[in-house]
């Protein structure tokens, strides 16, 4: 990789002040925005892991404020140590420079000048443009992630990398609304949710919603869209369940803390339930490798193999009655990295922590997981309970205040419409 600092800006910091920010790009292509002392912070972490002998020379500190001339001088100065550091062999591999490649990495954010607090509010994500210009989720990109790196490593046009909202409590949106980035933002998500038919509109909210945008009244425009179904949700590719019978075809949403379904009977009937994070008890991602049919009676004969991913949830679908749940489906990971954000939020809510501590420390990798690593996950409520019945009585008496509609084991393929799995409401936590 080829390190380069072309240029630097002037940029205001929180409390009004102004810094100059040195623009750090790779092969050619903007990485991040780094301040003088993030860079010296770095230096001073190699030098005492390294040894002075080890680390090149380092631009010294200035007292008084740099005349033009001296930021072009540090500037290059700069961009020499960095090129040393990355071509000596010992610390150009070095975690301590790596990770702060990796943690500098915030390009997007400055880039939309969106404020530091807000940072954690949005996440990028990988997604696929269909010729009809629909979006398929790939993935969420982890903190550590180049974005630059992943839409170049893709190797095709149709990948592209979009900037959503990584909340699902409609409650955050204010906070989002009180800063004007934030507010375009969460506008611009609404607007194409609803042109992709994510959001369900009918004609008159759709008259409202046309009139409020050419007056550009951005915030009444979201007001609306809250009240509006599966607003703020994901919707994902069609895939199978299953749920309530094996094989069904099914297009599943994730929000307001559930997985949505969409499901296509074996009768070619649609029902609609959702299964709300709350009850489920645990999930886990699992792979195999399916032998890919080549026309021939024996289709392991080709010798070619896919991966099929699958989420299995754990769900108490009854009073004392769990069951499991499973969706097959490429995005499956996708999915679980959905649940356990919804967990992340409710558990926060549920302690009176706060959520801008909570995205703050996800979006600085204090919060470590790898679906790959951590196949099993519990959700708040529904904490590990073993074989032991009674232990599931005990949970049951948790959710007495729960109404759980027209479920049993006789009629749960015709209840799944009209939300007949609703769980545990925000109240009940």
């Amino acid at each position: 990789m080829h390190f380069s600092i072309p240029d630097t800006e002037v940029r205001s910091g929180e409390n009004g002040s102004t810094y100059v920010a040195y623009n750090i790009h790779v092969n050619g292509v903007l990485h991040c925005r780094v301040r003088y002392s993030q860079l010296l912070g770095l230096h001073e972490q190699i030098k005492k892991e390294y040894g002075s002998n080890v680390v090149p020379a380092f631009p010294p500190k200035k007292i008084f404020t740099l005349t033009p001339a001296e930021v072009e001088q540090r500037r290059e100065q700069l961009e020499k140590y960095m090129q040393a550091i990355r071509q000596d062999p010992l610390l150009g591999a070095s975690e301590l420079f790596n990770s702060f490649l990796r943690k500098a990495q915030q390009a997007v954010a400055t880039k939309l000048d969106l404020p530091d607090d807000l940072v954690g509010y949005f996440s990028l994500f990988l997604v696929r443009e269909g010729v009809d210009g629909s979006l398929s989720f790939v993935r969420k990109l982890q903190e550590f992630e180049l974005p630059y790196v992943s839409i170049t490593s893709s190797r095709s046009s149709e990948f592209h990398i979009v900037l959503r909202k990584s909340y699902w409590d409609m409650a955050y949106d204010s906070d989002v609304m009180e800063n004007r980035v934030g507010l375009n933002l969460l506008y611009a998500q609404t607007v194409s949710d609803i042109e992709r038919g994510w959001i369900l509109v009918n004609k008159d909210q759709h008259r409202q919603l046309k009139s409020l945008q050419e007056k550009g009244s951005k915030k009444e425009f979201i007001h609306l869209g809250q009240t509006l179904k599966y607003y703020g949700y994901i919707k994902f590719d069609p895939c199978v369940t299953d749920f309530p019978e094996k094989g069904c075809q099914v297009i599943v949403s994730a929000g307001n803390n559930e997985l949505n379904f969409h499901v296509k009977l074996p009768n070619e009937q649609m029902k609609e339930g959702s299964f709300k994070v709350t009850r489920m008890r645990c999930w886990r991602i699992t792979s195999s490798q399916v032998p890919i049919a080549n026309g021939t009676t024996n289709p392991c004969s080709s010798g070619q193999f896919e991966i099929k991913l699958e989420l299995s949830f754990e769900y108490l679908m009854s009073k004392d009655r769990l069951q499991w749940v499973t969706i097959t489906s490429d995005q499956a990971i996708m999915m679980s990295i959905c649940l356990q954000s919804m967990v992340d939020e409710l558990m926060v809510k549920k302690s009176g922590g706060s959520i801008k501590k909570m995205l703050r420390k996800r979006h600085n990798g204090s919060i470590h997981r790898s679906d790959s690593q951590q196949a099993v996950k519990s959700s708040p409520l529904l904490d590990s309970p073993d074989s032991n019945r009674e232990q599931i009585v005990k949970l049951s008496t948790k959710l007495t205040s729960v109404s759980l509609r027209g479920v049993s084991a006789s009629n749960l393929a015709n209840n799944i419409s009209n939300y007949a799995f609703e769980g545990i409401g925000d109240d009940d936590l």
